[in-house]
């Protein structure tokens, strides 16, 4: 008997994805934990394992489609010598590709200058004609399609008739940017844009400008949502302290030295980590997130670290990194970031932690705030090393390498008095790390 295929959900929270690649194509045998196809979520790439054994009889969803929903139809099996038309079609169907608008001349003729306007597209019953890329439209700027007048043949409702409504917010907008406030100059007076405004009134603004239009892919769009609630939602507050780092470069390049015939190399970012998981442990009260309406409090130092790939970034998590070497923690870390950059990590890799560490050094950022990661606690953003004048115990100026932190802090989870105590334990193991390893 026929049998649909269905989108899979690869996670708890997936509620789409991309159907990136199909690894068998219509007509091959398929067994059980044979590889189907690949699947893009917001954050990896995962491999899709068939769970019936058939014949691929029809495949639905052409690879490279996005946002294609959980449980929707993708592929059809069969057995040997049945039709995959005799599958049920009551099921979901394949999202249509947004098409040219542009309609013939010979069904669109030009209207006379005393035509009326076009009648706004009939449903019959409750259906209304529009061509998806339009619904699509209608649905970012929340039109009602049924108030929208209708260019297109018999009716049907196009992208530019959508383009050109206006949605209900907009003439408030307008009255706003048209009207300066009373106590700013009348020089000040400009267009302005609504923070919900939709991607067609934006495009407006620069309708003038040659620009590149990129459609957010499924990472961006969760970076964007997750880093808005967090700016919105989390209360965050600052730490600011400096780390004399001579100490630790000299203890690092001793390190090396002598683990080079091991082809173990130690990165400055290698001991912060550490750091930070050491700190966690010293400070426990600072291992902690947020959980809605309580704290929970972890026992390791499950650590994560931002990585920036192409597009976004990724934050694996080395888990229990208070336990682990500086050369476990090294090549943990070299091989979560070389899998994060081909999008092949595992969803419990990414996952977790109470605690992130940003780091920006390596481009020659002297100093930056990171935004917190929900539900973690806190995170670390740290600058370079940069050489400079600093006045030592005995009074006398002299240089040093100095490299500058900034801890972001749920107040909600931790209080000012406890960040800058964790943040004191950070700085002591970076400027101690013989003791830091004792």
């Amino acid at each position: 008997m026929a049998t649909e295929i269905l989108m899979p959900a690869l996670s708890p929270t997936m509620e789409e994805g991309t159907l990136a690649k199909w690894l068998k194509k219509e007509g091959d045998e398929v067994r059980s934990g044979d590889i189907l196809a690949e699947i893009e979520t917001d954050k990896a790439t995962m491999e899709f394992e068939a769970v019936d054994e058939g014949i691929l009889g029809k495949i639905l969803i052409a690879e490279g489609t996005a946002g294609v929903k959980v449980n929707t139809p993708i592929a059809v099996l069969v057995e040997e010598g049945e039709s995959a038309d005799a599958v049920s079609s009551g099921k979901t169907p394949a999202p249509e590709e947004p098409k040219d608008e542009a309609a013939p001349a010979q069904e669109a003729p030009k209207a006379s200058p005393a035509a009326s306007p076009a009648p706004a597209a009939k449903p019959e019953g409750d259906r209304i004609f529009a061509s998806p890329l339009a619904r699509r439209i209608a649905t970012e700027k929340g039109l009602d399609l049924a108030t929208v007048k209708g260019s297109g043949p018999r009716g049907r409702i196009v992208k530019a008739d959508v383009e050109g409504a206006q949605t209900p917010a907009a003439p408030a907008a307008k009255a706003e940017a048209a009207a300066p406030q009373a106590d700013a100059p009348a020089a000040a007076a400009a267009p302005v844009t609504s923070p919900a405004a939709s991607a067609a009134s934006v495009a407006k603004l620069f309708a003038d400008r040659e620009f590149e239009e990129i459609t957010l892919d499924g990472m961006r769009k969760t970076i964007a949502a997750r880093l808005s609630e967090a700016k919105q939602t989390i209360p965050h507050f600052y730490l600011r302290r400096e780390v004399a780092l001579d100490a630790l470069m000299a203890f690092r390049a001793d390190l090396n030295a002598k683990l080079e015939s091991r082809g173990v190399k130690l990165s400055v970012n290698d001991f912060i980590i550490k750091a930070c998981a050491v700190a966690l442990q010293q400070v426990p009260n600072a291992n902690a997130v947020w959980a809605g309406d309580r704290i929970l409090r972890l026992k390791p130092s499950d650590v994560a670290v931002a990585v920036a790939i192409e597009g976004g970034l990724f934050t694996p998590v080395l888990r229990d990194a208070h336990e682990k070497s500086l050369s476990a923690l090294s090549a943990e870390m070299k091989d979560l970031a070389a899998r994060a950059r081909t999008k092949k990590l595992a969803l419990h890799e990414y996952q977790g932690g109470s605690f992130a560490i940003s780091n920006l050094g390596m481009f020659g950022i002297e100093n930056f705030d990171a935004v917190i990661n929900p539900p973690h606690g806190s995170i670390l953003a740290v600058g370079a090393g940069i050489r400079k004048p600093v006045v030592a115990k005995d009074g006398a100026i002299t240089t040093a390498t100095m490299m500058s932190m900034t801890l972001s802090v749920d107040h909600r989870v931790i209080d000012g008095a406890l960040g800058a105590e964790f943040l004191k334990a950070i700085v002591e193991n970076l400027e101690n790390p013989i003791a830091m390893l004792a």
